[in-house]
């Protein structure tokens, strides 16, 4: 869900382009309101782990969806913003705190009175909104000057770096239209697959902030198919970019609800080199990556690329609670596996970004873990299976009922004596029914060859309408020399 943003509003004398792809509605974009009431968060050290917009998105997100952290969350998001050219932001954050002081200083009768905390609240310093938005706009002025110089100049680097610095400029300022403008002009100036790939990230990061997942997935597509991406940078360098290339599309995936997709990116990433605090954290990597892999991978790729992986096991250090749950899940430890879930939950749904995805990620590794406790028996008694999963019978028997339904499970289920019987398959008619199914397939596709064949020797081609012409088409069947043609 993006934030709301009043855009700085700045008159730019450089010329307009049009951007690859327009503002897309994301299926994430609208969600169900709802409060967070027990997070366990460290507001600090979650705020430290990211810096410029995505440090304020993320504290303006879990102040709009936590009553008890939204004070402290908006003050920091205020000291921060003070750091930027942001002056639009500034305002409207400092308005969202004054509401919230306002609700919390209000007399609370069953407790004898609230006291104000109005003297918490700092005040709206319009001293350095004024201050901030003239440098803002003197740097603005600056910046385009020295572009219009360098392009008298005709010097292609000069450019690029002149978009570049704009394009920063309208970021810090929280412009995000015209920072991707000069961001993606900067592609005309790019003389190496350095700058190819620069501009590539750089035209990622703020499509993120705009949450158009496309145009993400597309630049990530183009700094991969840079032809020299390998030699771009030395081998450290090089790691790094792949890996924030392989988190920013990861993303995407995760928000276009492409979950197993988003997992496979995640798991590549590179620990040692995953430093992008302008979009992820490193923890966001194992948190995003081990839920979507534990909803999408069967056992042996669970096994393969999560539990055995060397360079995601490092990632699975910062969320020790995360890695129980995957272990727990592999052992088939699934009630205190789902516990385990359910004592995350609260901290994922303060996250922006996999927020709108819990309850479905929820749902898809509590039915694979359904699927998975039953794969091995030819019946089970539901009563037992209803203990290993913490729910009753009569919960445990729906959520059977729509496994069934959507051929999930083959099974039937004995509803009085509440035992759960594997459908018996006999593998003999089974073999006979998949032969003779591949053999109809064969003799379709031989006689289609056949007449293909036959066709292109005799030169049958039927032709296209004639679009010039007032009536219909014609259709032309010549066979050599000769030609029959039928009217429409």
């Amino acid at each position: 869900m993006p934030l709301p943003m009043q855009a700085v509003i700045y008159q730019s004398a450089v010329e307009p382009m049009q951007v690859d792809a327009p503002p897309e509605d994301n299926d994430n974009n609208e969600e169900e309101p709802y409060i967070v009431e027990n997070p366990s968060l460290d507001l600090e050290a979650y705020g430290n782990s990211y810096t410029g917009l995505a440090r304020l998105y993320r504290l303006m997100y879990i102040a709009d969806h936590c009553t008890s952290l939204r004070l402290e969350s908006l003050k920091m998001a205020i000291q921060y913003v003070m750091s930027t050219y942001n002056v639009a932001l500034y305002q409207q954050l400092h308005k969202k705190l004054q509401e919230t002081a306002s609700a919390a200083s209000l007399p609370d009768v069953a407790g004898g009175g609230a006291q104000s905390t109005s003297q918490d609240v700092p005040a709206l310093d319009l001293l350095w909104v004024e201050t901030r938005s003239k440098k803002a706009a003197l740097k603005l002025e600056k910046l385009d000057t020295d572009l219009k110089n360098y392009k008298s100049n005709s010097i292609k680097e000069s450019i690029r770096r002149g978009h570049d610095d704009l394009g920063d400029h309208y970021l810090d300022c929280g412009d995000l239209s015209n920072a991707l403008k000069c961001y993606s002009r900067a592609r005309d100036y790019c003389t190496s697959g350095k700058h190819v790939v620069n501009m590539c990230l750089n035209v990622i990061k703020v499509s993120v902030y705009l949450q158009n997942w496309s145009h993400v997935l597309s630049y990530v597509s183009k700094a991969e198919a840079t032809p020299d991406f390998s030699e771009v940078h030395g081998k450290d360098s090089n790691q790094s970019i792949l890996t924030r290339l392989k988190c920013a599309a990861g993303l995407a995936e995760l928000a276009t609800k492409k979950y197993k997709s988003a997992a496979k990116h995640f798991l590549v990433a590179n620990f040692d080199h995953c430093d992008f605090p302008e979009l992820l954290s490193p923890s966001n990597v194992a948190m995003y990556g081990g839920l979507c892999a534990l909803a999408t991978f069967d056992r042996h790729e669970l096994q393969k690329n999560v539990i055995f992986s060397s360079s995601f096991k490092l990632f699975l250090e910062l969320e020790p609670q995360l890695r129980d749950i995957i272990f727990k899940f592999y052992e088939s430890k699934y009630a205190s596996c789902l516990t385990l879930l359910d004592d995350i939950k609260d901290n994922l749904l303060l996250d922006m970004y996999i927020a709108p995805h819990v309850n479905a990620l929820y749902t898809q590794i509590r039915n694979r873990a359904l699927i998975q406790y039953f794969s091995p028996y030819l019946s089970a008694d539901m009563r037992k299976m209803a203990a290993a999963f913490n729910t009753t019978v009569l919960a445990l028997e729906d959520e059977l009922m729509q496994l069934i339904l959507d051929g999930q499970i083959q099974a039937r289920i004995d509803s009085h004596n509440k035992i759960l019987y594997a459908k018996e398959v006999d593998q003999r008619s089974t073999t006979f029914e998949k032969s003779l199914s591949v053999g109809k397939e064969y003799q379709r596709r031989t006689r289609m060859l056949i007449l293909r064949a036959a066709m292109l020797k005799h030169q049958i081609h039927v032709k296209s309408p004639q679009r010039d012409s007032g009536q219909g088409g014609e259709m032309s069947v010549a066979p050599g020399n000769s030609s029959l043609a039928a009217r429409n």
